[in-house]
């Protein structure tokens, strides 16, 4: 008599085979392409819908649209190369120009709508863009930008079917563009990012690059969604990837205006949401009875602490699906559904489709397991490096085409890998990256100031604020520079979300053997950081 034998496959065994079964089977092709087919396969769905504007689209129309506004850009002047700034809020337009912009080669340059005439200036000259898309509601900030400026970068306002550019583009046919020589390595984006120091520097992003984050994301799930939300504002990278999750899969991407704490659940029901990624501010809000009847299937979430996890599922009876991303990565690594046992371990998982990381010492030596190091990362179209940064780009890559991520982590004894924190001099408010050196850059522009440090207050609500230490000049006494005249100033040079919360005063700094502040040791031992210091929004000295 004969015994059958059968295999059973462990869950990171399958998890693992997922994984390289995804990364296998994302296509080479370009943005423009991808979309085409998907329209075709679904025309008659809906495909965006901005709720509270009343747009909506299907996918046939989205197609027609798309076209169009690549016509119109084309009469412009615009081409393959050409870098074309857009400066909208959440409205059907801009997914339609990231699509369009694809479509004829154009490199899409995301400005975030919070910045002021002086920050938006850096950005478009950066990129050398050709052409500056605006909302009509912020002609004001483009009025701010010099006469130079605009007089070298064409600009153009769009606002509810009046504005120039979509006189433009109701003048021009429908008729589908195709440029051959468009591939998946040509670029699609420079996408601005605070990244470890400094002002933004600009990610060389791909065709090939937006795909391969878009199929993972895709295959992150366990089971497809019908309605998709992106609430973020869409010049940030993920309402971007998020767009074609939702294409490619022939769901409704429904648009929220920007994040909202108060709101965001409502949205969820209201809009009968089944996929989101959900920030870990809004797990903050009350909870409800009604918590556990959305119609969620599963969350993206990335670094919740283990508790979170716990809590989340417990209220809404869905698991936060973890992971680690960074824009010049996108996916890096992820916990796939077959490992859902896992999802209040604390992990973010492991490489991502089409990832390989490795963690690395500070002379560059892999750690053993358990050890702590810099997380290292490579793979198939990570983003080509930094706009017109070669120092940084030396910086970042290693040999072997390995990216540093700056951030600090440590794998167990089965691959599975936990952030412990980051090398980055970096700021985390409210969804918010902002770097320590732009903040002291402005600050250090008042003649009274001789030196500054920015750095990151724990706070409940935002995640963390901004606190910035001031050191006069030899001379100069308080009186001569009020906090007001600091906070006016920083207001002059710096989007809202950037501005010092917390402002304190130091005689000299302590500083390391080159000079630089030593940030450790100015605040051990401080406990309470806000002791001392200035509180912009309360208007009080703690």
């Amino acid at each position: 008599m004969k015994h059958s034998t059968s295999t059973v496959t462990s869950p990171l065994a399958a998890a693992m085979d997922r994984t390289r079964e995804i990364g296998e089977a994302v296509p080479r092709t370009t943005i423009g392409r991808a979309v085409t087919d998907a329209c075709a396969r679904f025309a008659d769905r809906v495909a965006i819908e901005v709720f509270e504007r009343k747009e909506l689209i299907t996918f046939a129309q989205f197609e027609t649209l798309t076209h169009r506004y690549a016509r119109a850009l084309l009469s412009m002047g615009v081409g393959p190369g050409d870098r074309v700034a857009i400066m909208l809020p959440n409205r059907l337009a801009y997914p339609a120009l990231f699509i369009a912009l694809a479509r004829i080669g154009a490199i899409h340059v995301p400005v975030n709508t919070r910045y002021t005439p002086k920050e938006v200036a850096y950005v478009v000259n950066d990129a050398g863009t050709r052409l500056l898309l605006h909302d009509v509601m912020f002609s004001n900030t483009i009025e701010g930008l010099s006469a130079e400026l605009r007089q070298a970068v064409r600009t153009a306002g769009l606002g509810e079917g009046e504005g120039e550019f979509e006189c433009i583009a109701a003048a021009c046919p429908p008729d589908p563009v195709d440029f051959p020589e468009i591939g998946p390595d040509s670029l699609a984006n420079i996408q601005y990012t605070s990244g470890t120091t400094g002002f933004p520097k600009g990610c060389m992003l791909t065709h090939d690059y937006w795909l391969v984050l878009a199929h993972a994301a895709i295959g992150w799930d366990a089971e497809p969604a019908r309605r998709v939300l992106s609430a973020q504002p869409y010049f940030y990278m993920d309402p971007q990837w998020i767009t074609l999750k939702a294409l490619l899969t022939g769901a409704t991407l429904v648009m929220a205006p920007g994040l909202s704490s108060s709101r965001f659940l409502g949205w969820i029901h209201d809009q009968a949401i089944e996929w989101c990624m959900f920030p870990l501010l809004m797990t903050r809000q009350p909870p409800s009875p009604s918590d556990s009847e959305t119609p969620l299937k599963q969350v993206a979430t990335f670094g919740w602490p283990p508790e979170t996890c716990r809590e989340f599922k417990q209220r809404f009876g869905v698991t936060a699906r973890e992971g680690f991303g960074m824009t010049e990565i996108g996916l890096g690594t992820w916990m796939p559904p077959e490992l859902n046992d896992m999802f209040d371990s604390g992990s973010v998982g492991f490489a991502a489709p089409c990832r390989e990381t490795t963690i690395r010492d500070e002379n560059g030596h892999p750690v053993a397991n358990g050890e702590t190091g810099e997380l290292w990362i490579r793979g198939r179209s990570i983003f080509q490096g930094y706009w017109n940064k070669p120092e940084a780009n030396t910086e970042a890559f290693r040999e072997g085409g390995w990216f540093r991520s700056g951030d600090l982590f440590r794998q167990d004894d089965r691959g599975f890998l936990y952030i412990v924190g980051r090398l980055k001099d970096m700021i985390r408010r409210s969804q918010e990256n902002i770097a320590a050196r732009e903040v002291e850059a402005v600050i250090c522009l008042l003649p009274e100031v001789e030196d500054a440090a920015a750095i990151p207050v724990p706070d409940p609500i935002r995640g963390e604020e901004v606190k910035i230490y001031v050191q006069l000049k030899d001379g100069v006494g308080r009186h001569a520079l009020p906090v007001d005249t600091i906070l006016a100033h920083a207001r002059k040079h710096l989007a809202a979300f950037k501005i010092p919360r917390y402002i304190g005063f130091v005689d000299s700094f302590p500083r390391t053997a080159s000079n630089k502040v030593e940030k450790k040791t100015l605040i051990a031992g401080a406990g309470d950081l806000r002791t001392g210091a200035y509180d912009a929004e309360e208007r009080i000295w703690r």
